[in-house]
């Protein structure tokens, strides 16, 4: 393959900040990923990913959106959410107590993905889960 071209694809949604729509990523997320294995993984962790962006960022505020990108090759199935920020905090995860009700999103989609990166911004954090297709590599496979 040449050195400047790539097989993979990528595919973005904006989404005004609504609990609504959080239904309608999930929606999109599977219909990119129909028939893929890693599918119902990756709406999963839209869901957790959104949800979050909503109940703990200015994402859930008045005239708040966030934005979710899904990338796709043939060695792993990336889903990103970005949050509008607004909070002292980055999304972390941490072990919660068992039985706790809340925090618990950012360990799941540890639990579920392969690698989880934080990125944050002035204007926002986006938590990027990485599915690999390989998981038995055990490494980035770019």
């Amino acid at each position: 393959m040449h050195e400047y071209t790539s097989t993979a694809r990528v595919w973005g949604l904006s989404c005004p900040g609504f609990p609504e729509e959080v239904s309608r990523a999930r929606r999109w997320t599977r219909d990119i990923l129909r028939g893929s294995p890693l599918a119902e993984d990756a709406v999963l962790i839209v869901s957790e990913l959104s949800t979050n962006a909503l109940l703990h960022t200015a994402s859930g505020r008045d005239s708040g959106s966030f934005h979710l990108v899904v990338a796709v090759s043939a060695q792993v199935v990336a889903v990103s959410v970005t949050d509008d920020g607004g909070t002292d905090t980055a999304p972390k995860a941490e072990r919660q107590e068992e039985g706790a009700e809340r925090g618990r999103g950012i360990a799941l989609i540890g639990t579920l993905a392969h690698r989880v990166v934080i990125h944050d911004s002035d204007h926002g954090h986006t938590v990027t889960a990485e599915l690999f297709t390989d998981a038995s590599r055990g490494a980035h496979p770019c």
